[in-house]
């Protein structure tokens, strides 16, 4: 039985009419998709584990986009905003995270017909069927969703007609383990290790200031953090930077001449640029195994060719991509590409072999669906391990599903969107792509832009 025979009846016909869509996260996608529903007149519940919108943004709000305006506002909630007298920026102007966050989003979480159907630090543990884990057919897609929540007032079940997931994947980074699974030795040394992005420059200066740091991973989110730490060095003295990869070469973050988006152009030139002037050591070929505490430092073991190096340092940032967290989906039926847990008709027009963001072509609910008739994973979550998504790709997805959930088809088959132009976003300088390079997203994966 193919996917589309599995397709949810719409809400128009569905027996669960009196319930809401449930909406997993409160970032950029999650909201637009309640501002999709807000226009169809089609009732929502969003669950935000942070304890504020757009909680994964905020933790590297520091960081300026290399996106513009005009790609960073999704029509519904434009529309939405500007009938509540809400000017849009100017649209050349690229801002940081923080700004997206407070001349954006929390405008548009603060909306009345937004606000009044989301929930901060209300974290969903667990979808399923009320009544019906994985194993049970009949009935299946009349039966209610059931999401377990958590939060400060202890754990709550809630029923939903359907379901997006538009958590992200900011909180699941991937292992510094080449192999991908948690390396042996890193309980030990988690106060030496940080999330990607930190704010070198601001809040977390005396954590790098005049201290060596080993920075792993060969994306954006590393470039932006290796370019902050050399602007900390040159007024910090003492402070050294190294830079690990596990491929030959330095993978190529975009540096194309017809890149529409110059600020991400200029990215993989200031690096290399870096590297040049010994500014930033570059260890190249380097397959992390195992991680060792040395006091208040760690070192890394890993892998070099035929020999086992170490390197140590006072601080490891892991800017090696992300993953999306499955757990909470155990009893919901997925179908996923093996390689980058993509939605499998998705995976193969997002494969970061073979394109790059501006190459992705525009989908909707057709590419999204899963055996579980309405369940949708969108935005960065849909992209899987795939490095390539853009925030207005998300937005053209949750248009798409919410059409088709109000049973409006013509709507939600016409997925129409233009995307900037890019270059090569995650191949390296030998041709080798790499899915752990993050790309097109703001200087970060983690929003995407």
């Amino acid at each position: 039985m193919t996917l589309v025979e599995l397709t949810a009846p719409t809400l128009h016909d569905n027996p669960l009419v009196d319930l809401p869509v449930a909406i997993i996260g409160a970032g950029p996608i999650g909201l637009a998709a309640a501002a999709n529903l807000v226009e169809r007149g089609i009732p929502f519940e969003i669950y935000e584990a942070g304890d504020r919108v757009a909680d994964s943004i905020q933790s590297w709000g520091h960081t300026r986009l290399f996106t513009p305006w005009r790609h960073l506002v999704d029509p519904a909630s434009r529309r939405l905003l500007e009938a509540a007298g809400w000017t849009h920026p100017r649209e050349d102007v690229l801002p940081t995270g923080s700004e997206l966050v407070e001349a954006y989003l929390r405008p548009l979480a603060a909306l009345p017909a937004v606000a009044e159907h989301l929930s901060t630090g209300a974290r969903v543990t667990g979808v399923s069927r009320d009544g019906a884990d994985r194993t049970r057919t009949s009935g299946r897609e009349r039966t209610a969703f059931l999401l377990r929540v958590s939060g400060a007032d202890g754990t709550r079940e809630v029923r939903a007609r359907a379901v997006i997931d538009a958590s992200g994947t900011y909180r699941s980074p991937n292992s510094l383990a080449s192999s991908g699974l948690d390396l042996l030795g890193a309980e030990e040394v988690q106060h030496a290790i940080s999330t990607a992005l930190p704010d070198v420059l601001g809040a977390e200066r005396e954590r790098f200031a005049a201290r060596h740091t080993i920075v792993v991973g060969a994306g954006h989110s590393a470039a932006n953090t290796l370019l902050a730490l050399a602007e900390l060095a040159a007024g910090a003295p003492g402070t050294t930077i190294t830079w690990v990869i596990r491929n030959s070469a330095a993978v190529r973050v975009s540096s194309a001449a017809d890149d529409e988006l110059p600020a991400r152009a200029s990215l993989g030139g200031r690096v290399q640029q870096l590297v040049a002037q010994g500014r930033v050591r570059l260890v190249d070929r380097f397959e992390i195994v195992r991680l060792r505490r040395d006091g208040e430092r760690v070192t890394l073991i890993g892998h070099r060719g035929d020999a086992l190096e170490e390197l140590t340092a006072d601080t490891v940032v892991n800017a090696t991509g992300f993953r999306p967290d499955l757990d909470l989906l155990r009893e919901i039926r997925l179908d996923l590409d093996e390689v980058v847990e993509a939605p499998r008709r998705l995976a193969p027009l997002i494969d970061p072999n073979l394109h790059s963001c501006g190459t992705v072509r525009p989908h909707g609910f057709a590419e999204l669906q899963h055996p579980e008739p309405g369940f949708f994973l969108a935005g960065m979550k849909s992209y899987g391990r795939a490095p390539t998504f853009l925030l207005a790709t998300g937005y053209e997805q949750v248009r798409s599903i919410v059409a088709h959930l109000a049973g409006d088809r013509a709507a939600a088959a016409k997925v129409e969107l233009v995307l900037p132009a890019t270059g090569v976003c995650s191949s390296s300088l030998g041709g080798t792509a790499s899915a752990s390079s993050s790309c097109c997203g703001p200087a970060s994966p983690s929003s995407c832009a």
